[in-house]
């Protein structure tokens, strides 16, 4: 069946073609790990992650690239202030390569508890400085950097056009619409290949322009050439990404090779927190962490993503997750009646299902109309094994573990005392009474949710 997916490049929805048959090279622009990922982040590697499944679901091998930014992201896109690792390495007293640490394993971890297969290469930044180098001095050998003072420059005016993912036109930007903070740079819109390291910076690298670091661009360019050579199948990312390190992206490629690497470009836009952007000054910064201190699976938050298409922005409140956790109970449960279910379904009614199904999934991964299929089948009022069996296929898309059932185990008595002393304070709107017994209870193993029926202890 033909696999449809909509590519930000031409602006439309296109047949996908991959370079070699049944074979999907993938690059995945990663975290930059100096901080927690927020379940922002996470919803472009659910997107990933959905991408990879359907691709298997239609017979594609993979080979999937993600880096690791852990140097050259700086705190600004337009190459102003300090890298990002060496802020947050300051902030917390620890060394950029602790930091760069603490933090991978903790995304990583975080991909585990979404589920989310882990790409066939994962890739450091910091392990890569020789192949960006030598993609640097190429794109200098070619005629598209300068050197400045103060960093190698990619100079845009030489490209046959740049913006050609975004659609920006440089010819009617307005004159300092970008800042230029080194007033060497020839346009504006020029972006750091490479920057010359001040005498105590903590990562920097010899090279021909002395020790210097690598800008946040040219490490994709760099390891997605190692990996996947100069052209290949998708390269996939948030949003936000588009303007600035998508499009560098693709500028690097072409200076240093003449070829734009992806053949298609895939992504996913914004999620939302009750109804605006997520923000620290608002308290609205959610982790993985949150989900489960709220008493809800990490798949929960997955299947919640389900609710609406990866271009659209998703709106994410506690209710939607509440929502989305019973929904996901009730799945399973239905999932449980098929497999118990003695009654016999003809292969007319499970092929249908099952094409319609094969069908949203190829149609630029509309997971909304494939999980209403998914219902459908669940609530089939035949209870038979054959639409478990279809249903345990359609999971290997979802991921949400549909076969999985929870054990449900005898609450201590401490724990039950401990929950009906913070029902009393919440009864008397003694909230931080409330939130101080909640914590003692998450610090003993157990979480408390709080639902319409009542209150609910679950074990971590």
């Amino acid at each position: 069946m033909d696999i449809y997916f909509y590519n930000t490049l031409t602006k439309q929805k296109e047949l996908f073609k991959s370079i070699k048959e049944k074979e999907a090279t993938i690059y995945s622009c990663g975290p930059t790990v100096y901080k927690d990922a927020t379940i922002g982040n996470m919803r472009t590697y659910l997107l990933n992650d959905t991408l990879r499944r359907i691709l298997k679901y239609n017979g594609y091998h993979l080979k999937h690239v993600m880096n690791i930014t852990d140097v050259g992201h700086l705190v600004s896109d337009g190459d102003e202030g300090e890298d990002k690792m060496i802020k947050s390495a300051r902030e917390e007293h620890k060394s950029p390569l602790e930091i760069a640490n603490y933090y991978t394993n903790l995304f990583l971890r975080d991909l585990e508890r979404l589920n989310i297969e882990t790409p066939e290469v994962i890739c450091r930044a910091t392990d890569h400085i020789k192949e960006m180098l030598e993609m640097v001095k190429k794109i200098m050998e070619n005629g598209y950097a300068y050197e400045t003072s103060t960093a190698i420059y990619f100079d845009v005016s030489k490209l046959d056009k740049y913006g050609i993912l975004s659609g920006i036109d440089l010819n009617n930007q307005k004159a300092g619409a970008r800042v230029e903070v080194d007033p060497e740079k020839r346009n504006p819109y020029d972006f750091a290949l490479w920057i010359k390291a001040p005498e105590n910076h903590l990562m920097k690298w010899d090279s021909p322009w002395g020790p210097s670091y690598p800008g946040w661009h040219i490490e994709c360019s760099a390891m997605s050439t190692k990996y996947l050579g100069e052209e290949f199948d998708i390269h996939t990312g948030g949003i936000d990404l588009v303007p600035t390190h998508h499009e560098n992206e693709i500028a690097q490629n072409k200076g240093a090779c003449g070829k734009i690497p992806a053949h298609y470009w895939i992504h996913g836009e914004y999620l939302l927190v009750d109804g605006g952007k997520m923000s620290k000054s608002l308290g609205n910064v959610y982790l993985v962490d949150d989900i489960i201190a709220k008493g809800y699976s990490p798949l929960a938050y997955r299947f919640f993503n389900f609710s609406c298409h990866y271009r659209g922005k998703l709106n994410f409140t506690w209710e939607g997750i509440e929502s989305a956790s019973a929904s996901l109970d009730r799945l399973r449960e239905g999932f449980q009646n098929h497999l118990k279910g003695t009654e016999d379904v003809s292969d007319v009614i499970i092929n249908d299902l099952e094409g319609r199904f094969h069908k949203a999934i190829n149609d630029d991964m509309n997971m909304p109309l494939a999980l209403s299929i998914v219902w459908e089948a669940v609530r089939y009022k035949t209870k038979s094994k054959k639409i478990a069996d279809l249903l345990k296929k359609f999971d290997t898309v979802l991921g949400i573990k549909i076969d999985e059932t929870e054990l449900k185990e005898e609450i201590p008595q401490e724990i039950l005392d401990l929950a009906e002393k913070r029902k009393e304070a919440r009864n008397n709107k003694n909230w931080s009474e409330s939130d101080k017994l909640r914590d003692m209870i998450f610090k003993k193993g157990y979480i408390v949710k709080d639902t319409k029926e009542g209150t609910e202890i679950v074990k971590k």
